[in-house]
């Protein structure tokens, strides 16, 4: 993916958070990490944003092991929705949290190097 479409994922989240803040008077950004509230407020975010990678996983009929049986079809457009649910609430807590997009490539990128290299060392 290319950087800048990133950065346009950021931006459209950043409106609608925004829109959020003035309409429905959720907290302006970034938000303060020292404060408790404002780290509960993070934690509810997270888990919304894992509840959506459940409804995505729920999808997913045949990856139960104990089934015999097997389903013919797969509805991808659902399971990319929901993957898109989950992508809106992590970018959005990136947002609140004050990581930009440039910071967020820049330890993606070192991070999956590390990966990498453990890999490759035999990890």
């Amino acid at each position: 993916m290319r950087e800048d479409k990133f950065r346009s994922m950021f931006d459209q989240q950043r409106e609608f958070l925004e829109l959020l803040r003035d309409e429905r008077s959720h907290p302006t950004f970034p938000l303060n990490l020292l404060i408790k509230e404002n780290q509960q407020f993070l934690k509810s975010l997270s888990h919304e944003c894992m509840h959506e990678l459940f409804e995505s996983n729920m999808l997913l009929k045949n990856s139960k092991k104990h089934r015999n049986t097997e389903f013919s079809d797969f509805d991808r457009d659902s399971y990319v929705e929901e993957l898109s649910d989950v992508l809106h609430y992590l970018v959005g807590i990136l947002i609140y949290s004050g990581v930009s997009p440039e910071e967020m490539y820049e330890m993606y990128m070192k991070k999956g190097k590390i990966n990498i290299d453990r890999i490759k060392g035999g990890y």
